[in-house]
């Protein structure tokens, strides 16, 4: 089977979409203690789906976000990651407000609601942070943070319509920032 390549705006070679399609299932938050983690893990009200152990040891445990087709997996010599090292893992809701009303009646530690000054994407550490939500409440604009025990960082993102591709800098849904972004070339290489 050949695959189309053509160059691209940087020179480097592009291919094609991908033929059939590919589903991101896992990501694997490294953890000290994996009780400790289930319990927090529960009081977000994911979905239990497992908790294995074989006779060596190697032990995995399983939860979903509702809604979600990505879970999180944790448990004993799953990885060689560094506990807390996991950072920027996105969580996605409709409503920042309610969603952040709702994790602390939960009992759970998190960050004030924030969004980018440039409206594009939150930056490392609080640089371009500004307080609550988007002031317009775009899609993709608005955001809090929490950390499990160990450590490892999820960020909460409102997202109330989705990108699909280039957007019309005259669409309301999106910052101008974040739709000028969606007309450049994209770089895939």
């Amino acid at each position: 089977m050949g695959t189309t390549q053509r160059p691209n705006e940087r020179g480097a070679e592009t291919f094609g979409p991908f033929p059939f399609p590919i589903s991101f299932e896992i990501a694997v938050v490294p953890v000290t203690d994996v009780d400790r983690a289930k319990h927090f893990y529960a009081r977000l009200g994911w979905r239990f789906d497992i908790d294995y152990t074989d006779e060596r040891g190697f032990r995995v445990v399983q939860y979903t976000p509702p809604g979600s087709g990505c879970s999180v997996m944790f448990g004993e010599r799953m990885t060689t990651a560094q506990p807390g090292s996991v950072q920027g893992l996105h969580l996605v809701v409709s409503d920042i407000v309610q969603a952040r009303d709702e994790m602390l009646r939960r009992g759970i530690d998190v960050s004030d609601i924030f969004h980018d000054a440039n409206g594009v994407f939150h930056h490392a550490g609080k640089e371009n942070q500004s307080s609550g939500p988007n002031p317009d409440r775009k899609s993709y604009a608005s955001y809090f943070s929490l950390s499990d025990p160990d450590g490892n960082q999820w960020v909460v993102q409102e997202v109330t319509e989705r990108l699909t591709g280039p957007v019309a800098l005259s669409d309301h849904h999106f910052t101008e920032t974040l739709a000028e972004a969606t007309r450049r070339p994209m770089d895939p290489g």
